[in-house]
């Protein structure tokens, strides 16, 4: 113990104080980072083979990129948003994420439920995981015009409306490249095929890689 105390001391303390940063930086920036994906089908891999899903690409593709960020995928074919609402607590309490991409509101519109519900829901999970310092990411959505234009219009821009209002991460639209092309739907056409999930990845990699990255 002398000895060693008797090294440090001879050390230069310019030279101590360079160690102590790099191992600062090391640990400030290294930390594992946990994405909690709280989803419908889309996020699911419904009518797929497991791993052809968006999420399963992504967690490819942080480790191609030699990202450190595990992936819990929570999403559940069906839910709505009330039902993400009342399962998110217990998740963020388990999980502890870093960042919380949610992918929700398509089961509402396709049920004909009130736009004001909707949001409402949306906006107390982004409240949520805020209160935790979780970064959100909110997965916008678009339904077909047929189930009305004022409700498809509205239903639309409750997404850009409450990324604003929470400053919260905005994928625009989930669908992007995807929903005018039939041939990349499933036999429902409701659910894309596994063709399409590399698109949907790089609709929402752009906006959720600086929230991964990032040093806060």
């Amino acid at each position: 113990m002398g000895n060693r105390v008797k090294t440090i001391l001879k050390t230069p303390l310019r030279a101590v104080m360079l160690v102590a940063l790099m191992s600062f930086g090391t640990s400030a920036y290294s930390a594992s980072k946990t994405i909690l994906v709280l989803g419908d089908s889309l996020s699911a891999e419904y009518g797929l083979v497991r791993g052809e899903g968006w999420v399963n690409l992504l967690q490819k593709k942080l480790e191609a990129e030699k990202i450190t960020a595990p992936i819990v995928n929570a999403s559940i074919s069906g839910e709505t948003t009330s039902g993400g609402k009342g399962r998110l607590p217990a998740l963020l309490a388990k999980h502890q994420p870093a960042i919380v991409v949610i992918e929700l509101g398509a089961n509402d519109a396709l049920r004909g439920l009130s736009l004001s519900a909707t949001q409402d829901n949306l906006r107390s999970m982004i409240n949520s995981a805020k209160e935790i310092k979780a970064k959100v990411l909110l997965v916008g959505m678009q339904i077909p015009p047929n189930y009305g234009g004022d409700y498809t219009k509205q239903f639309a821009a409750l997404f850009p409306k409450l990324a604003k209002e929470t400053k919260s991460s905005l994928v625009p639209f989930m669908l992007q490249g995807v929903a005018e092309k039939p041939e990349l739907f499933q036999a429902d056409r409701i659910h894309p095929s596994a063709e399409a999930h590399p698109t949907i990845l790089n609709n929402i990699w752009p906006q959720l890689k600086p929230l991964i990255t990032s040093s806060k």
